[in-house]
């Protein structure tokens, strides 16, 4: 086997369900570790608070010049970042990622498997994101920018997800993964 851990992505607008697949594929999946990310927004009245890392602004800036991310982006006026893993115990690692984030891990890391998640509609996609709380100006500003997320996601994506189903989506996901991690056996 690799000793070197599999790399997985997840990227796709906001509200396309990334971060409930994220749980549903380390539910399913015991030799996936998802990486927790930082942001300095706010969080949501729906969240739990277990979603990220939430910081203020100058302790995410501090994390920058330490080096402590493997990622980080600007993403409408909020640092998000993923801190480099640690301690994964030989696990798999999952990242749950803006486009942004996905192309500075694309530069550094070539074994990278990149997975668009794309919603089957953007009334579907728009439904999504007022059922999670958000306001109006938030709403329209990520749909806004959903045109351009996908785009990008396209050009970095090794596969791409529909997201019309959790179950099907995720299983598809898990799928595409122990083929990974088959061939990368056959290999070592």
């Amino acid at each position: 086997m690799c000793a070197e851990p599999l790399l997985a992505v997840l990227i796709g607008p906001g509200g396309v369900g990334k971060g409930t697949l994220a749980r549903r594929l380390t539910e399913e999946d015991h030799g996936l570790w998802l990486s927790r990310s930082w942001t300095t927004r706010a969080k949501r009245e729906t969240e739990t608070g277990d979603e990220y890392v939430f910081v203020d602004r100058e302790t995410f800036e501090r994390a920058i010049d330490e080096g402590r991310f493997l990622e980080w982006a600007q993403f409408q006026g909020n640092l998000y970042g993923t801190p480099v893993p640690t301690d994964t115990g030989g696990a798999d690692v999952l990242l749950e990622i803006e486009v942004q984030g996905a192309q500075q891990v694309r530069r550094y890391y070539d074994h990278v498997v990149i997975f668009l998640i794309v919603p089957p509609s953007m009334e579907h996609l728009e439904s999504r994101l007022r059922g999670r709380g958000d306001s109006d100006d938030h709403v329209q500003r990520r749909l806004q920018s959903t045109a351009h997320e996908i785009r990008i996601g396209h050009e970095l994506a090794t596969h791409i997800i529909v997201n019309d189903d959790v179950e099907r989506a995720s299983g598809e996901i898990l799928s595409i993964l122990e083929e990974l991690r088959r061939d990368r056996r056959s290999l070592a």
